[in-house]
């Protein structure tokens, strides 16, 4: 009879027990599901700042939708990167301090997610400055208070329908190339009354250049208004509009779409101003932008 010495039985045992407990043992569980990722530009959000959100899921989500602020947040989904990308912005009287950004959606397998996120908002300063306009643009005649009033109604009439489907594709350009003369958010005194905050941009451009479009759109609007003088409003769909005032002319009609850098007009003196210019401003869901931090966002 052959013997097996001690030290071999004893390693055959363990191989033995490794193999049972190979095939008896319950699978592993599943690594931790990825968590979702959200991004924003610009990085640091203050008030009066559009937003771009950026999204990736950790699962396959087929609808993508927001609530920011008490609005509608629209996202488009870029097949490049593979995240979602949703455009919004910040009023000018919204608190500093931290907002909830929630998501709703769907995945491929008709499952419904909710997800929040909490983004900080930072109080922005912005200047003031001193400026003198013709009489008539401060303390305006019954008739003329009786047109303003109609165009006002005309204009919220404009903004109130929000287009779900998105007209405005990549990078907003600026309309012309110019020297910026008056920033957003400026606090104006006119006449040495306090009127007004500035809710646009200013280009130091003179009468005749040639203004063109920040990004695709259907032209809204096409007319003179008593203060805007003679202005262009887009709709870039989702909610969001641009807006182009003082023009010496315009060049396009109402209902025209507009390809993204296409000339609207020419810039002018017409309205409530003190010289020729060219304003422009970014409205958002009834919420003025600043157009400065649009034209340097990075858009798929």
């Amino acid at each position: 009879m052959s013997f097996i010495p001690l030290k071999l039985a004893r390693f055959c045992v363990l191989v033995l027990l490794l193999v049972f407990a190979t095939f008896a043992a319950p699978a592993l569980a599943a690594p931790p599901t990825k968590s979702w990722v959200v991004h924003w530009q610009p990085a640091k959000l203050v008030n009066g700042s559009p937003v771009i959100f950026q999204v990736s899921a950790p699962v396959h989500v087929v609808a993508l939708s927001g609530k920011w602020l008490d609005h509608e947040v629209f996202f488009f989904h870029d097949l490049h990167s593979s995240a979602w990308y949703g455009i919004a912005g910040i009023a000018l009287d919204t608190p500093a301090g931290t907002h909830t950004l929630t998501l709703q959606a769907n995945s491929a397998t008709g499952t419904q997610l909710s997800i929040r996120r909490s983004v900080t908002i930072r109080h922005a300063k912005y200047p003031s400055i001193k400026i003198k306009v013709a009489k008539e643009f401060v303390s305006p005649s019954p008739e003329q208070v009786q047109r303003i009033d109609q165009e006002k109604a005309l204009k919220q009439r404009l903004f109130a329908t929000v287009d779900p489907d998105r007209l405005w594709s990549g990078n907003f350009h600026a309309p012309v190339i110019a020297h910026i003369s008056d920033l957003f958010g400026t606090a104006r005194v006119l006449n040495g009354k306090a009127q007004s905050v500035h809710q646009g941009l200013d280009y130091a451009v003179p009468e005749g250049t040639a203004v063109s479009a920040l990004n695709r759109g259907t032209v809204l609007l096409a007319r003179p208004l008593f203060f805007e003088g003679n202005c262009v409003i887009l709709d870039h769909g989702q909610g969001l509009f641009s807006l182009y005032m003082h023009l010496s002319k315009i060049n396009v009609q109402e209902g025209d779409q507009i390809a993204s850098g296409q000339p609207l007009g020419l810039s002018g003196g017409t309205g409530r101003v003190t010289g020729p210019h060219l304003h422009i401003a970014v409205r958002w869901q009834g919420v003025y932008l600043n157009p400065a931090t649009l034209l340097q966002l990075r858009i798929p």
